[in-house]
C-alpha cells in the first residue's frame, strides 16, 4: 500500500499492483518532486498534469489531490491501467483520464490540449534512447506549454536523460538509490518552418 501524501486526499492510501514490475515513487521522493513543483509555480490549482509510466497513478493521483485541474495519466499494463481507475474513484476522482496505452505510441498523437507538467518513471531496465525519444516528442507532438517543468525518475546509476536541444534549467537531485531530472520546455515556441 502507498498513501497520498498531501491535498484533499492527504493520508489515505491507494493499493499497488502487485509483483515486481511496478515500482511506486516512495513517499519520500513524491514529497520532494511536490515541493519542487509548488516552489515553481506556488500551486498546481487548475495545471494539466501528465503521469507517464504511471504505474500505480501514485504521482498522478497526488497531483489531483493537490489541486491539478486535469490529470492524465498513462500505463501500458491493462491491469495496472484499471487499478489507477479503482485507486482514483477511491480517492473521489472518478473523472480520472486514465490512458491504457504505451507511452510511445500515445505522445505520437497531439493532446487535446497541452500539459504544463509532466512526469515520466519509466522502467529502470527502459534504454536511454527510448526516454530520449519520449522527450523528444512531448516537444515535437506539442504535449507541452511554453515553459512546462518536465521531470524524469531514473536509477541513480543512470545518465542523465536525453534532453531535447529547446530544454532549459536542467538539474538532478538525488535520493539514495533516485534521482529526479528536472527540466523545463522552452519558454517560447519556436517559429513555424516556412514552405
Amino acid at each position: 500500500m502507498t498513501r497520498i501524501i498531501g491535498g484533499s486526499a492527504g493520508g489515505r492510501r491507494i493499493t499497488t499492483p502487485r509483483g515486481v514490475h511496478t515500482r511506486p515513487t516512495s513517499d519520500r521522493v513524491r514529497e520532494a518532486f511536490f515541493s519542487a513543483v509548488e516552489s515553481w509555480c506556488g500551486s498546481l490549482h487548475g495545471l494539466r498534469f501528465l503521469d507517464l509510466y504511471a504505474g500505480s497513478g501514485a504521482v498522478g493521483l497526488e497531483a489531483w489531490s493537490r489541486g491539478a485541474g486535469v490529470v492524465t495519466l498513462v500505463e501500458q499494463d491493462r491491469r495496472t491501467a484499471a487499478l489507477i481507475s479503482d485507486n482514483a474513484r477511491t480517492l473521489g476522482f472518478p473523472k480520472a483520464n486514465v490512458v491504457a496505452a504505451t507511452v510511445s505510441g500515445t505522445l505520437q498523437r497531439p493532446p487535446a490540449a497541452p500539459y504544463d507538467i509532466a512526469f515520466l518513471d519509466p522502467p529502470y531496465h527502459l534504454d536511454e534512447e527510448a526516454v530520449a525519444q519520449d522527450l523528444t516528442s512531448l516537444v515535437d507532438r506539442e504535449w507541452l506549454v511554453p515553459g512546462a517543468m518536465v521531470v524524469v525518475e531514473r536509477s541513480s546509476r543512470s545518465p542523465e536523460p536525453g534532453w531535447p536541444a529547446t530544454f532549459t534549467d536542467t538539474r538532478e537531485k538525488r535520493y539514495g538509490e533516485t534521482v529526479l531530472w528536472y527540466g523545463h520546455a522552452a519558454s517560447t515556441r519556436p517559429p513555424a518552418a516556412q514552405e
